[in-house]
């Protein structure tokens, strides 16, 4: 097991683990529905789920069947 040579302070490595990438994420338009998301994540618009601008869940026909 590795040990270090000298100490390395709490607050050093709480700032490592702190990411502020993963909160600062980026809202974009869906180009087919007009509704504003955010990147890499499906969005529910009118009973559907659209994901890079195709409809992946159609709520409204599962319920029916």
């Amino acid at each position: 097991m590795a040990h270090p040579k000298r100490k390395i302070s709490k607050t050093r490595r709480d700032k490592r683990r702190t990411h502020y990438k993963a909160a600062d994420q980026q809202i974009a338009t869906c180009n087919t529905t007009g509704e504003a998301h955010l990147y890499h994540r499906a969005h529910w618009h009118e009973g559907k789920l659209y994901y890079r601008g195709k409809v992946l869940v159609d709520a409204v026909e599962t319920a029916e069947a």
